[in-house]
């Protein structure tokens, strides 16, 4: 994922469209991180892909760069994710 690119979508979630029922703010949160993780497990996929099939050896080497970034963006991703889940459960706990 380029650095333009990761802006934190959950805290700015994209508007929502005309034609879209009406979300709660946490409900379009909820949604905009899953788009996010979706978007870094393309981009992914992307990358080992380079890894794979890549002749040039520099264009491979960045390749793992990237994916060691992506794994690191993912991760941060999912931990938002399963932390807006349990926040989503009825009686969950707030710390």
């Amino acid at each position: 994922m380029r650095e333009s690119e990761k802006a934190d979508v959950a805290e700015n979630p994209p508007p929502p469209s005309k034609s879209a029922p009406r979300l709660e703010p946490q409900d379009a949160a909820f949604l905009a991180l899953h788009n996010e993780r979706e978007m870094i497990e393309r981009e992914l996929t992307l990358a080992q892909q380079r890894q794979r099939y890549g002749t040039d050896d520099g264009e491979i080497q960045q390749a793992r760069q990237q994916e060691a970034s992506l794994l690191k963006d993912l991760d941060r991703v999912m931990t938002l994710i399963r932390a807006a889940e349990y926040k989503r459960q009825p009686g969950a706990r707030r710390w």
